[in-house]
């Protein structure tokens, strides 16, 4: 197989502000980013003020985003302290959330409150989002179109938000479930050329779906402006090694489909309603139960991620990250997915403050071996 020059990457990871106390939401960004903007990372607001996010610049290498992830995270982190709250990396907030959302102050947020109501609990999740350089619109969309299948393995490997209200939701991603509310979100449709991705994206604006292009809220969605491709499928993940691991295997597999666009092999045809219950089932069950593969069928979610790995292999051997997958993933494997730890935290006392205190301490640390 020919490879060239494995594209380039970055990560968007989003995390919660909680108080260190009750657990609950505080609105505490504007000053933990107050006092980290001076130094030249970047950080942003999000829709509300216990929400933010950190951006890793344009990466080349594992290496280099690791280093991006994990000094970020680090310095939130420091500064979420210094204003009596914690910074956790979890998918939506485990405790209850304000009765009137505390939302950042700006003119779009207030036009989408007005305009979805109490579907603004919706963006109150926390993602972790990959971006993977491409070379133009109609290619990302082919590759948009041949990663479809596997979204639902990436999604169960990433689960990491099984609880809502101090309860546990019955899903290992609550996330995932909250977000497919909104009338815009959802699994990417098969484009096919960019005339067909351009008529999808008229009729969100066109129906009041979207505000804007910037809420169409597709799993995997072009970055025009960033020549990316966008891929919004994951749980914010515990760790930062979990954030690198989900970047690895997402380029991993864009490099495979843009090689597989270049010799001319068509996307697989998945039906809408397969992927939609596919997606279902990975955020019912996480990695620790079971999936439903391409035609249909309900087998282990390992199996998928098996077969996600095998496509992702030769990528990752071009690219020199094999052996770090291997690593990271092995770990994730033996101690469970973000779900999993969380609820084993949560079974030891029967006790939300078990939850709070893995999330602070693995929000800012490795997973063990």
């Amino acid at each position: 197989m020919r490879r060239g020059r494995p594209p380039t990457f970055g990560v968007e990871e989003e995390f919660l502000l909680l108080h260190p106390g009750t657990g609950r939401p505080v609105p505490r960004a504007p000053e933990v980013l107050g006092e980290v903007a001076a130094n030249g990372r970047r950080f942003t607001a999000e829709l509300t003020a216990f929400q933010l996010e950190s951006n890793t610049p344009v990466c080349r290498t594992a290496d280099e985003a690791q280093r991006a992830l994990v000094a970020a995270r680090h310095e939130l982190a420091a500064a979420a302290d210094r204003h009596d709250s914690l910074l956790v990396a979890t998918g939506f907030s485990p405790l209850a959330l304000p009765d009137s959302l505390p939302l950042t102050d700006k003119p779009r947020y207030h036009r989408i409150r007005d305009r979805f109501g109490q579907l603004l609990d919706s963006h109150t999740a926390a993602g972790c989002h990959v971006h993977v350089g491409m070379p133009d619109l109609a290619t990302g969309l082919a590759v948009s179109d041949h990663l479809r299948p596997h979204l639902p393995a990436l999604l169960a490997l990433t689960a990491n938000s099984p609880f809502c209200g101090g309860r546990d939701t019955g899903h290992a991603s609550w996330r995932s479930v909250v977000w497919s509310r909104l009338p815009s979100a959802g699994p990417p449709p098969l484009h096919r050329n960019p005339d067909s991705y351009q008529r999808s994206v008229q009729l969100l604006l066109n129906s009041g779906a979207a505000l804007d292009r910037a809420m169409v809220y597709w799993l995997v969605r072009p970055a025009v402006h960033l020549s990316t491709l966008e891929f919004r499928i994951s749980d914010a993940a515990g760790t930062a090694e979990e954030s690198l691991l989900l970047a690895l295997l997402i380029r991993a597999l864009a490099s495979t489909a843009l090689q597989d666009v270049a010799d001319g092999r068509p996307a697989p045809e998945l039906p809408d309603q397969r992927l939609r219950l596919a997606l279902w089932r990975a955020a019912h069950d996480g990695l620790e139960g079971s999936g439903l593969d391409a035609d249909g069928d309900l087998v282990p979610a390992r199996t998928l991620l098996e077969k996600l790995l095998a496509a992702a292999r030769p990528a990752l051997e071009a690219s020199g990250d094999a052996e770090l997958v291997d690593d990271i993933l092995g770990r994730v494997l033996r101690h469970g997915s973000g779900a999993h730890r969380q609820r084993r935290a949560h079974d030891r006392r029967h006790d939300m403050a078990e939850v709070l205190a893995l999330l602070a301490e693995q929000t800012r640390t490795a997973l063990p071996d």
